[in-house]
């Protein structure tokens, strides 16, 4: 019985040996298509090519690629675990052609691979064709030797692709399996086609139209073909399967969920470890290709998945994460074949560690609200979108979280409920928000950008140039001048002055021009379309419209942001060298004095590790290679393996920026850029990392400085160093020694005064205030031991209850002008008295609310300082009216 890998191999070897280039899977990130949120098809990284907006260097192709279909229209996430075929995770199988063969070929090389690869009984199989397409079925009859019986007309949309409402679309056909007649359900096309006897393989999209507006169809020059046949779907049938949770690949993973969950796969735990078998897959691959969790966008898809793995591991009674344990199995099943999860493992585990710690916190909080919501619903009742919203905005519960949840016992949500909620809040927030009152400058900007088209950047070449102003600015209004002491926004034709972008800031300078003007540039912006805009406080004289001007940027503070712009991508380069490839970057700030650069890995950089990445940082400086930079197209570039900003923007033409030894090496770095950057890495003269920590889940943050400020750092340091050395009188090499020393000597003086207070709380020691009663037969201590922390009072407490061995104990200490209150009841007496309760008796004389803990340990506390006393006889006396029931 073949495995998934050998089936994967076999299809990708069966129509390399035909004459097709083998591709590598894409990211589930698609770099191409912003309408996308994850690839959710083969087709997605040839779509250029398929719409012949591309030329590619082969004409066939074949690959196997990795799709997540959990949002939007492609959403299968709420009946994952529960059916057998859906998944958020999966692989497509394709083979495709750009105007090379077309249907004839196309469906031998289906028939071919079905039949006589893969041994498929011919009997077993039926075919679908567009109900118009008759070349098709023609051609079925004839290759296959079909009977018209199994060759299905269909008639809608299932069997007609298309791109959208214009572009390239044309008739599918697709290639079913039959389980047999023990199974339910009919062929498609019938009334009972929704049933599982007859199972989809193979999709072949025949791409031979351009849809040119609503009514009008017209052939394409150059037909191309599109297929995709589901990995799981196609193995299950080759491992004698009806459900694809049944293959060797989920079997494995599920094993491992029950081992670690230390549950069996068995009634409705099956269903979550199918889940959880499911969504490590989608998990970990998308955190594999660059998404972090988070409260939005993909990040936030990726989270509503975990989340739900989450929910049913606690359901299935698991108290400790579970996920990060399957990982290793997950890498084992499939890291050959994907190299970036074995790359990423690490990275993966501490990620999902963290996530499930985080959410186990109000998981249990949550659950039980809606427990005790959605017990009160009777029969037809949904719950509440209120509480629904409470448990998305207070506890992190993913509406269909919520819904899947409800699922078992038959409730829903109400949905608009939840969605009015969800309204309100940003109503409110709307609301409460005043604006910065530039949102209506925009129309200006491209009203501007319509009359004189971008600016001209010169910048890179050059800090100085004339210009001709185009448009002044103040307060959202053109001006046709502008005098001494105002300050305006200026729009030239060209101009030297880099706007900021990137995380690079701004350029600063100053503006002259043979009229006497004399001016300085404050800041300089970017939108888009490339128009430049320079804020500028004039100094003296004025400023025309039309006037020519001369604009010098302050070369100096420029020097060090191209410094400071250089190193990020040094640091960047180092960084995935010495963590790994799943480091990528996550935002930056490039100043003058400073530079700062987010990026993902989810645990704190070691020191060792950070003096590594430093190291070669300047082992970098040290070869004064050559930075070049290069414009090609986006796809090109990061095909060629430029690093390119997950969620960035590219045009059609990028700028590349390399750093290499020489011209015809391997370049150390290579980055999509606009920024500016040193021309030979040398400048950039010397790299100190300042400070590493955390951004948010699973994002760190270096911020370092180099050149100068690298200079002044270290002085500020050295100085730091000997004023610390003067003041222990010690040298600076002894520094550390004196220091642990302190340390342990604070450390022992902490030791010696809780001995101390031991000693006074339990006798040692008289002590005022304090007493040991018997009431009624029960051994009562209660005593006031001021300045004890409310941490230290519950040792004191265990350590009198296990000196009478019987009996009821309070400690009361006021410290920092606050009453703090520990009982403690033996577990003898836990029948009948509860600590609990004789905390809330004594709180609320001291002023306070609440009190919490078990029945035999509970605090609590107050700020009424003076009633300590008075709390202390309250407890007395319940426990004497307690003991006499």
């Amino acid at each position: 019985m073949p495995t998934v890998n050998e089936i994967r191999a076999h299809f990708i070897h069966y129509f390399e040996k035909n004459g097709h280039n083998p591709v590598s899977s894409s990211p589930l990130i698609p770099h191409n298509d912003p309408t996308l949120m994850f690839t959710n098809a083969g087709m997605v990284q040839f779509k250029n090519a398929l719409t012949g907006l591309e030329k590619l260097s082969y004409d066939r192709a074949v690959t196997a690629q990795k799709c997540v279909r959990a949002g939007g229209k492609h959403n299968d996430l709420d009946n994952v675990g529960y059916t057998a075929r859906h998944h958020t995770f999966f692989e497509m199988l394709g083979n495709f052609s750009f105007g090379d063969y077309f249907k004839d070929q196309a469906i031998k090389f289906a028939w071919d691979l079905v039949t006589k690869e893969f041994g498929l009984s011919k009997e077993r199989l039926l075919v679908t064709v567009y109900a118009d397409d008759n070349e098709a079925e023609s051609l079925w009859k004839k290759i296959s030797g079909l009977s018209s019986n199994n060759i299905i007309q269909i008639n809608t949309s299932d069997n007609f692709w298309a791109m959208g409402d214009t572009g390239p679309c044309g008739p599918c056909s697709e290639i079913f399996y039959d389980h047999g007649p023990s199974i339910e359900g009919g062929p498609p096309g019938s009334a009972n086609e929704d049933g599982d006897r007859f199972v989809e393989i193979w999709n072949l999209v025949f791409m031979q139209y351009e849809q040119v507006n609503h009514d009008t169809r017209i052939d394409l020059p150059n037909p191309a073909i599109d297929t995709g046949m589901g990995l799981e779907r196609i193995s299950a049938i080759l491992q004698g399967e009806h459900d694809n949770y049944n293959i060797d690949l989920f079997k494995n993973l599920i094993d491992a969920s029950v081992k670690y969950s230390n549950t069996p796969a068995e009634n409705e735990k099956l269903i979550s470890h199918r889940v959880i078998a499911d969504h490590i897959r989608s998990g970990a691959f998308l955190l594999a290709d660059g998404v972090s969790p988070s409260n939005e966008g993909r990040g936030y898809v990726l989270r509503r998945i975990l989340r739900r793995a989450m929910r049913h591991a606690h359901q299935m009674g698991c108290k400790e994460p579970l996920l990060h344990l399957i990982i290793p199995t997950l890498v084992s099943e499939m890291g050959d074949v994907y190299p970036e999860l074995k790359r990423a493992e690490s990275m993966i585990i501490d990620t999902l560690l963290h996530e499930e710690t985080s959410f186990q916190k109000t998981l249990s909080r949550g659950l039980h609200l809606l427990e005790q919501a959605s017990t009160k619903l009777n029969s037809g009742e949904k719950l509440d979108g209120e509480v629904a919203f409470q448990l998305y905005d207070t506890y992190g519960f993913p509406l269909d979280l919520t819904e899947d949840a409800l699922r078992a016992d038959g409730k829903e949500v109400d949905i608009q409920g939840f969605n009015d909620a969800m309204n309100k809040q940003k109503d409110d927030a709307r609301a409460n928000w005043t604006g910065s009152g530039e949102i209506g400058t925009h129309e200006l900007w491209f009203s501007i950008l319509d009359d004189f088209g971008a600016t001209d950047f010169l910048g890179y070449e050059l800090y100085s140039a004339d210009a001709n102003v185009q448009v002044i600015i103040k307060d959202g209004k053109r001006l046709k001048l502008a005098k001494s002491g105002e300050e305006v926004v200026v729009i030239f034709n060209q101009s030297p002055f880099y706007g900021e972008a990137g995380g690079q800031l701004g350029d600063v300078g100053y503006l002259s021009s043979v009229k006497g003007l004399d001016a300085k540039v404050t800041n300089t912006q970017v939108i888009t379309g490339g128009l430049l805009i320079h804020t500028i406080k004039i100094c003296s004289g004025e400023i025309n419209l039309e006037d020519v001007v001369n604009l010098k940027v302050d070369a100096e503070r420029r020097q060090k942001l191209r410094n400071n712009h250089s190193a990020t991508h040094l640091l960047h380069a180092s960084l995935r060298n010495r963590l790994g490839e799943h480091v990528t970057q996550k935002g930056s700030l490039v100043a003058d004095d400073r530079l700062r650069f987010d990026f993902s890995h989810n645990k704190s950089i070691s020191i060792k590790d950070l003096n590594a990445v430093e190291s070669e940082v300047n082992a970098q400086i040290r070869t004064n290679s050559f930075v070049a930079t290069r414009l090609m197209s986006a796809e090109k570039a990061i095909d060629s393996g430029a690093l390119a900003l997950f969620g960035e923007k590219y045009g059609s033409e990028v700028r590349v920026v390399s750093i290499c030894e020489e011209t015809n090496t391997e370049p150390y770095s290579t980055e999509l850029c606009g920024g500016t950057h040193v021309k030979r890495i040398g400048e950039i003269g010397f790299f100190k990392i300042i400070s590493e920590s955390a951004t948010a889940a699973g994002i760190r943050r270096i911020e370092a400085v180099t050149g100068q400020e690298a200079e002044h750092y270290f002085i500020s340091q050295e100085n730091l160093i000997r004023k610390s050395s003067s003041l222990l009188k010690v040298s600076p090499t002894e520094l550390p020694g004196r220091i642990a020393a302190l340390i342990d000597e604070k450390k022992q003086l902490e030791i010696d005064i809780k001995k101390a207070q031991t000693q006074i709380v339990t006798g040692g020691i008289s002590s005022d205030n304090s007493e040991t009663k018997a009431i009624n037969g029960i051994t009562y201590i209660g005593r006031i031991v001021n300045g004890v922390s409310p941490r230290d009072l519950r040792g004191l407490v265990d350590k009198i209850k296990n000196e009478i061995g019987t009996g009821i104990v309070t400690l009361i200490s006021i410290i920092d002008e606050k009453a703090s209150l520990t009982v403690g009841v033996s577990k003898d007496l836990e029948e009948k008295f509860s600590a609990v309760d004789l905390v809330k008796c004594a709180v609320s004389e001291l002023g306070g609310k609440g009190g919490g803990g078990r029945f035999d340990m509970a605090q609590g506390g107050g700020p009424d300082t003076e009633k300590v006393p008075q709390a202390l006889k309250v407890i007395e006396e319940e426990i004497r009216k307690k003991s006499k029931l």
